[in-house]
This record gives C-alpha cells, sequence and structure tokens, in this order.
C-alpha cells in the first residue's frame, strides 16, 4: 500500500503538532504516531516553557543564561533565534487555548535552576499535557491534516532504496517519505512525500533509568542515521538530577516519575539521608546550579555513601502553596505514601534530554534534502554542551514554526519520486525463541549504558560498552535482514543505533565539558576549543 502527501511529519509531541498546524495552511499532511497522540514526552514535561515575558528581565539576559549552561558549545546565531522569536510562538499557544497559569490576569513566572531571572511560562505542573492538549484539539479541527495513532516508522527513503540511484554519492540524497509499520496489522505501508519531518523526540530509553516514556527509544535519530544524515554531539544526554526513587520499580520497561526543576525554584533543598544540604559544596548557586552540576553533585553524595537516593525537601514551604503549584506531585507522591508537604521526597538523577541529534540549521532542515527535523531529535545547537531548563519546549515552537516558513516557500521544489519505490519487503517468519533474545538484548542494553555511559565516563568504559554494542549490533542486524518486523524489533534496532552514536561522540571528546564528563580528562575544558562532534554514516544500508 502506498499514500502520498505534501508534508509527512512523524511524531506528535510538541514539535511535530506545531509543525502540522502550520503547515496545514498551504499543505496537505498526514501526521504518523507511535502509539496515541497524546504519548509523548511533551506529555510528560512538567516545568513550563522559557521566555522573556517580565520587563524586568531581558533578552540579553536569557540569551547569556542559555550560553553559560551550554559551556561553551551553543550556536549564538540559534540561541538568539530562539529567545528573541519564543515569547511570539507561545502567544500563538494562547491563542490555540492552551490555559497558562497566571496571576492577577498575567502570566505567573517561575524561576528554575541556570535562570538569572523568573521566566518559565507554566501550567501548575502539568505544562506539557495542557499544551498537548490545546495542540490536539486545534489539530483535530483542521481537515487537511491526517493523523494517524499505532504506526511506528521503520526506515526513511531516499536513493538508496532506488535501484538505478544508489550509486548517487550520499551527501546529494533526498529524503521522498517513509516506510511505516501499522502496529495492530504489522502491515508496512510505504509513504511518498515531497517533505518529511522527523520530531519523534528523545532516546531515554536506552538508559535502565530515565523519565522519558517507553516509546522514546530514539527512533528518528537511528533512522536519520542510516539515511546517512549527519547528527552531532550525541554525547550530551542529560539526566535529570531528581525523578522519584520508587524501590518497587525496577522493571526495564517503567519510567521513572519526574520531580520537576520548579521545585527547586520553589525552595526546595537537597540533602543526604542524614539531613546534610550538600550543594554549598558543590555550586555557589546551590540547588539552582545547571542540571549537569547537580546531577554530578548527587551521583558523588551517592557514590560517597553508598546510597540509593537523596532527599528533597520543601517542608519548610507552606503546604497549601506547595499543593497549589505542585498537585501533580502532590498527588503522586502521595499515592505512594510520600506527603511532600511534611516528608523528604527520595530522589535519583535519571536520563531525561539528549541536547545532540540530527544537524539542522535555522530552518530546521538536515543534511538529507526534504528531510526537517525539530524538537528533541534535533541539533540545533541552542542547547551546546548541556540544555537550559525549559528551553526545550521553546526550541521546538520555535524551529517547528521556521520549518513552516522554509516548506511554504520551497515545496514545490520537491519532487515526489513514487514511480521508482519500491514496495516493502517482509517476507520471512520469526520464532519465539528470537523474540525472547530480543527482549534481553533490550534490557542488556539499557543496563550498560546505565553502568558504563552513564553521568560519569572513562575511556576504560566507553571501550568496554562499544564492544558490546558492535556484538548487539551485529545480532540485530541478522534478525532485521531476515524477519518479519514487529514493533520490539525496530526500536531494538534504534535503540542500539543511538547506543552507538552515543558512544562514538564520547569517544570522540577528550574533554569534559557540560553533560560529559569523563575521569580521564576531568578538568575544566579549554574555553578556546569549542567544536561539536559530527558523524554520519557513509555506507549504503536498508
Amino acid at each position: 500500500m502506498q499514500i502520498k502527501t505534501d508534508v509527512l511529519i512523524i511524531g506528535s509531541g510538541i514539535a511535530g503538532l506545531f509543525a502540522a498546524i502550520n503547515c496545514s495552511e498551504f499543505a496537505d499532511v498526514l501526521l504518523v504516531t507511535k502509539k496515541e497522540k497524546t504519548d509523548s514526552n511533551t506529555n510528560y514535561a512538567q516545568g513550563g516553557i522559557a521566555s522573556v515575558f517580565d520587563q524586568a528581565d531581558s533578552f540579553d539576559k536569557h540569551f547569556h543564561d542559555t550560553n553559560i549552561a551550554g559551556a561553551g558549545l551553543c550556536n549564538k546565531n540559534m540561541v538568539e533565534i530562539m529567545v528573541k522569536e519564543g515569547p511570539a510562538r507561545i502567544l500563538e499557544l494562547i491563542e490555540i487555548g492552551t490555559q497558562f497559569t497566571k496571576i492577577n490576569g498575567h502570566l505567573d513566572l517561575a524561576k528554575e535552576g541556570g535562570h538569572s531571572h523568573a521566566r518559565i511560562v507554566h501550567a501548575k505542573d502539568l505544562t506539557g499535557k495542557e499544551v498537548e492538549r490545546a495542540l490536539i484539539e486545534k489539530v483535530n479541527s483542521i481537515p487537511n491534516i491526517r493523523l494517524i495513532e499505532n504506526t511506528l516508522a521503520v526506515n526513511l527513503i531516499t536513493e538508496h532504496n532506488i535501484v538505478n540511484l544508489k550509486h548517487l554519492p550520499i551527501n546529494s540524497r533526498h529524503c521522498f517519505g517513509a516506510y511505516i509499520l501499522e502496529v495492530n496489522n504489522n502491515q508496512v505501508i510505504t509513504v511518498v512525500s515531497k517533505v518529511t519531518i522527523l520530531a519523534t523526540g528523545g532516546l531515554g530509553q536506552v538508559y535502565q533509568h530515565t523519565t522519558n516514556p517507553s516509546i522514546a527509544t530514539g527512533d528518528g535519530y537511528a533512522m536519520a542515521y542510516r539515511a546517512g544524515a549527519k547528527v552531532g554531539n550525541m554525547e550530551f544526554i542529560q539526566f535529570h538530577p531528581t525523578s522519584l526513587y520508587e524501590n518497587s520499580k525496577k522493571n526495564a520497561n517503567t519510567h521513572a516519575f519526574l520531580i520537576t526543576e520548579a521545585v527547586r525554584g520553589f525552595g526546595g533543598i537537597l540533602r543526604t539521608k542524614d539531613g546534610n544540604a550538600f550543594m554549598k559544596s558543590y555550586d555557589p548557586r546551590l540547588e539552582l546550579a545547571p542540571r549537569d552540576i547537580v546531577a554530578r553533585a548527587i551521583d558523588t553524595e551517592l557514590k560517597k555513601h553508598g546510597d540509593d537516593f537523596v532527599y528533597l525537601d520543601i517542608t519548610h514551604k507552606n503546604s497549601n502553596e506547595i499543593i497549589d503549584h505542585f498537585p501533580n506531585i502532590y498527588a503522586h507522591c502521595l499515592s505512594v505514601g510520600i506527603d511532600i508537604t511534611k516528608d523528604f521526597i527520595p530522589v535519583v538523577p535519571a536520563a531525561h534530554y539528549a541536547c545532540g541529534g540530527i544537524l539542522v540549521d535555522e530552518y530546521a532542515r538536515s543534511s538529507l534534502k526534504g528531510l526537517y527535523a525539530t524538537g528533541e531529535v534535533s541539533m540545533t545547537g541552542v542547547h551546546g554542551a548541556n540544555r537550559l531548563a525549559s528551553n526545550s519546549l521553546l526550541e521546538a515552537l520555535v524551529f517547528s514554526y521556521r520549518a513552516s516558513l522554509d516548506i511554504k516557500k520551497s515545496l514545490n521544489s520537491f519532487v515526489q519520486s513514487s514511480n521508482h519505490i519500491p514496495p516493502w519487503d517482509d517476507t520471512g517468519t520469526l520464532s519465539a525463541d528470537e523474540k525472547v533474545s530480543i527482549v534481553h538484548g533490550k534490557k542488556e542494553l539499557k543496563q550498560l549504558m546505565w553502568d558504563y555511559v552513564g553521568i560519569v565516563r572513562s575511556d576504560l568504559r566507553l571501550e568496554s560498552a562499544a564492544r558490546r554494542i558492535k556484538n548487539l549490533f551485529t545480532e540485530v542486524e541478522d534478525y532485521y535482514m531476515k524477519t518479519k518486523v514487529f514493533s520490539d524489533l525496530i526500536e531494538l534496532r534504534n535503540l542500539v543505533t543511538c547506543a552507538h552514536l552515543i558512544v562514538k561522540s564520547a569517544q570522540i571528546r577528550k574533554e569534559s565539558r557540560g553533560l560529559h564528563y569523563t575521569l580521564d580528562y576531568p578538568d575544566k575544558f579549554p574555553e578556546n576549543i569549542a567544536e561539536n562532534t559530527i558523524v554520519q554514516n557513509t555506507y549504503q544500508t536498508s
């Protein structure tokens, strides 16, 4: 089966939905999503969206804070674009129907770690859920947006899929759409498009402990890399300092409950099990230091004391204010026996966000013609070596909008090549034993990445990880080439590819910078060396 459309968007988080709404003004849009349309990293975002609305704040201050957090690796032009265009995009969200928290008719602006001013627009502690709600309602009202749920993109379609075009050099490739698995009937359809936008979100499920939902298996990164797109800075994985520690949650398929940055902005204090407030030993900004510093501080304290978690304490704050500001966190913690107005919250770092991704320009264009990437899966350069809190949703809004501007201008210059694209060949069967091996492979990979490629790394750990990942890659590719695809196989294939990219990029970077900290190069990075780690797949692949 083949479907043709002007714009194919893969992913239904804030990046995909906002791009769909804007592209629908001039094109037919097909939006495909892995699970239900509300299931995305956006939906789990508690804190909010950072932008300048207070007259006492300024673009320069937001620009400065972002660059400081980025540890000398931010693309300053892209940061300036994001900061200056951000307020207009947030106002568009409000026009669409997003209900942000207000006080006396004005946006209630919160402050989070790394920010010099209160500038976080939020909807209590469920900002992502509220943004998703408003965007989905808008998408559902637009007739030329077709949304298909329970689909999983398998591969992008480029010249390497077309027999008489395979010989063309990789740097001249075009993206003609994607092969998409319909999960419910396990059939692969061919979607041919003039333009494809990857808005597939993150890759947190490559780690044993993550705040990301189960769908965050790095599909966009892996597909783009296989197709020959350039990816960069994949070593910079942000570990959120404070996810709720729940001893019962040891299953590899679960995700950790996030305790938002805003709790520390509200006055939360990090303490060891004996009650010591330890951040004073690590940074003068205490709990409001950037996430990489706080996560490493917690990791150090855990290793020093042999503990499984530290505490986050807000019991000194007014109980009614706590419940009013964080109703979702209060309710969830209460459901597991923790009253955050009276009890310390046990927390532990967890993989949260990838600052690298598919290399794109100021209009979200990748190195493949006709392929755009926006949101977490992209690397605009605004985050550098460490994302500033609440800049992620802002980045998604700004560059999804910019992608739509460029697509509107150039849509008719992209050619559909449906006559030459072969249908999907899904011959082959899979035994139950092989399925068991795939489940085991996923668990092994997640444990491996957590132990060897986590918050603190070393050359030896990376070498060990690289060897095992290479073996896993060979095993998974063998399964893939011999069998009919299904969701677990596709996701494991993508996770292994992402693990390879993270490790390879980490081995290239011979310094400690931002989120990449290595015992072999522990000293502060030299300011005059600020290069991105760019990798590209230059061989033919399926």
